[in-house]
Formats: C-alpha cells, structure tokens, sequence
C-alpha cells in the first residue's frame, strides 16, 4: 500500500482543528513510543531568502512544550559546504534529535543527516525539497507548473570569493516578494523581510544532492497548498516517495510563519511517534 494510501487523519491537534485545514497524516505507528528521559532536541534550519527568525513562532511553541531548540543560520553558500556546517553542528548535541527544514533547508537536512552521528530520529520537511540522489533545487522546482519564481524575479549581486574570483548572490525581487514567497502575511511584515532577506548563491540551484537521510531516517512533511514558490504538486511527489507522514495547509511557502500552530504541532508529533 503506497503511504499516500496509508495516511490517516490527525485528529489529535486542536491547532490544526481549529485552522480549519483538512489534514492527512499517518496515525502513531505500532511500537513508536514517546522518548524516556528529556525530549529530543529540535533543530530548524532555514532556506535561501530567508532567516532564522521565520522560526520565532514554532520555537516559542516548542520551548513552551519543554522541548530544546536550536535554529543555526544556515550559511546558503553551497549544497556541501551548507550540509558540512549543519552536520558539524548536529554532531555538538548530545542526546535525540528532530531535525527540521524548510525551502532549501530541506537540502541540506537531506544531505547533513547522513553525515551527522547516528543521533538523527527525525526528519521533518516544512514546505521543503526532499531531494533524491542527484537531483537539484531547479529541477525539482520547475518539476510541476506553478512556481513564480524565476531569474527575471531575481535581482543577481556578485560577491567576491577568497581565491580573488567572483560568485553570485540572488535575492527575490521586492515587488514581487510578498506574492512568491509569503502572500499570506501583512504587507508591513513583508516589506521587512523583503529588505532583509540573506540570499543564496545562485549556483546552488543546480547543485547536484547526495544520498538522501529520509531513505534511512523516517520523515513528516507539511505540504503548502498556496505555495508560490515550491509547486504543491511538487511538495506531494516528494513527501510521497521519502513515505513522510503528511500534514496540508492553507499556507504560503512561508507555512511555519503564517501556520505556526499546525508546523509546531507536527514536530512534537514527529518527536513524539520516533522510536528511541
């Protein structure tokens, strides 16, 4: 039976009820049980365009629910060097770890996760690529119609390298900023994340993945319906090959911002149903 045909709704997170969003995930599966001792530590990492604070909400919800949490900046210079820095990271925590990405943080959870220490129980993509071996952030993004996203969207900046050479920062152009990437947030809000985005190098966008962790590492995925960035259509093809456990949203590619409750709620269910 495919995991698509295996999912099952969640009923357990009144978040979710009350958002008014139809839901599918896998119920706790036979034998999972919540972690003896202290809570898993939760680490989030964030995409290109973006910064750690897109987590403040989701992490105001998880310390509040006891669990350590941890949202390193994500350097956005390369698919290697990003998974190096992360995985160094990982390897510094003592105890369980869920780890989390969204955008092209899910790349680099992809990749980190199988050369971190064996200390990774999960991996939960947020409107996130789930890259297979070989494939890149480009041709899983115009894999389905319905990204707004494109180079004549991209105001391109180069940026000098140390061996005297140059590379190239993109950055999402401010006009068009609210409607690809969070169409669901006030246009205050957006304007400021508009001025402060971090770029990413744009050579990463055809940077070939590694062997991905969700092959070895179980997965949940938050799938958003209205994102302009990430296709749907593509976000459901890669949560239903890696066999996540799904969760829908009404949300913007931004889904941690603009639905923090349901993002929140699926980490802890991500936490809870991983085995030890």
């Amino acid at each position: 039976m495919s995991p698509v045909s295996r999912r099952t709704v969640l009923t357990g997170s009144a978040a979710i009820v009350a958002a008014g969003v139809v839901t599918a995930a896998a119920a706790e599966p036979a034998g999972a049980h919540t972690y003896p001792g202290p809570k898993p530590t939760v680490v989030l990492v964030h995409g290109a365009f973006a910064d750690a604070s897109g987590w403040n909400d989701v992490v105001r919800r998880l310390i509040r629910d006891g669990y350590p949490v941890l949202a390193p900046a994500n350097p956005l210079r390369g698919v290697e060097s990003d998974s190096a820095y992360l995985a160094s990271i990982l390897a510094s925590i003592t105890g369980p770890v869920v780890l989390v990405g969204h955008s092209y943080g899910g790349v680099v959870i992809t990749n980190a996760a199988t050369i971190a220490n064996a200390d990774v129980k999960a991996l939960v993509y947020v409107a996130a690529f789930a890259p297979d071996t070989g494939e890149t952030v480009l041709g899983l993004q115009t894999k389905f119609p319905g990204t707004k996203l494109g180079e004549p969207q991209l105001d391109i900046r180069p940026y000098p390298l140390a061996d005297g050479k140059y590379s190239a920062d993109g950055y999402v152009k401010a006009d068009v900023f609210r409607d690809i990437f969070a169409g669901d947030l006030p246009r205050s809000t957006t304007a400021v994340m508009a001025a402060t985005q971090r770029p990413g190098d744009v050579h990463t966008l055809r940077q070939a993945s590694g062997v991905p962790a969700w092959k070895q590492i179980r997965s949940w995925y938050l799938v958003a319906r209205d994102d302009n960035l990430i296709p749907a259509a593509a976000q459901r093809f890669m949560a239903q090959r890696a066999g996540s456990r799904v969760v829908e949203a009404n949300a913007s590619h931004v889904a941690m911002m603009s639905q923090p409750a349901i993002t929140a709620d699926l980490i802890a269910l991500a936490a809870r149903t991983t085995r030890s």
